[in-house]
């Protein structure tokens, strides 16, 4: 059975971790059925900070994101994974408080309650106290805080590997195989 993965990109800024996730999951094999929702402010990120409005090219599944009848929005459909990429602080807080207004914060709360595996890459910095909090509380409750901080000890030399050191963590941390991912202590 492949395997169901949640992308939900939310407004912050980050959207490139979005794409490199997307084009990772379109590479598997086997293909995993992937479901994404977007909120309106993820649309105008993306289109300002990669140009053009190419979330659109995914073949996967897209949902509105108050269509509460899509199958992640329920147990039943057995969702093994949801990234929310970037996560903006809202989000998170919505996550953190069980506030389920729309379709991303309801998947959350779903992924959640049936003990699988949820992952943010929360986006901001300096953290304040309520976000500090709000993070604790998704840790609590089952949730995967990864910060979408790149790491550099593979020596990336553009902007998108740099990214994708966030998105092959992220993958890691969903148990999913990335083959080009560089291992700490492997010669480069």
């Amino acid at each position: 059975m492949p395997q169901k993965i949640v992308v939900a990109i939310t407004g912050a800024s980050g959207s490139i971790y979005a794409k490199l996730l997307l084009d990772a999951l379109r590479q598997m094999q086997p293909q995993p059925i992937v479901g994404i929702v977007m909120s309106n402010n993820a649309k105008q990120v993306w289109e300002h900070e990669l140009g053009e409005p190419s979330y659109q090219q995914y073949s996967f599944t897209h949902y509105d994101k108050f269509n509460f009848n899509a199958p992640f929005a329920s147990g039943s459909a057995q969702y093994n994974t949801m990234f929310v990429v970037p996560c903006s602080m809202g989000t998170l807080g919505r996550i953190a408080g069980g506030i389920s207004d729309d379709l991303v914060t309801r998947a959350a709360d779903v992924v959640l309650k049936e003990r699988r595996k949820l992952i943010l890459a929360v986006r901001e910095t300096p953290y304040n106290l309520i976000h500090i909090k709000n993070m604790e509380a998704v840790t609590l409750a089952g949730g995967i805080i990864c910060p979408a901080t790149p790491s550099f000890y593979s020596r990336p030399t553009s902007i998108e590997e740099a990214a994708a050191t966030v998105v092959h963590r992220m993958l890691d941390l969903a148990g999913l195989t990335v083959n080009d991912s560089y291992r700490w202590g492997e010669t480069n």
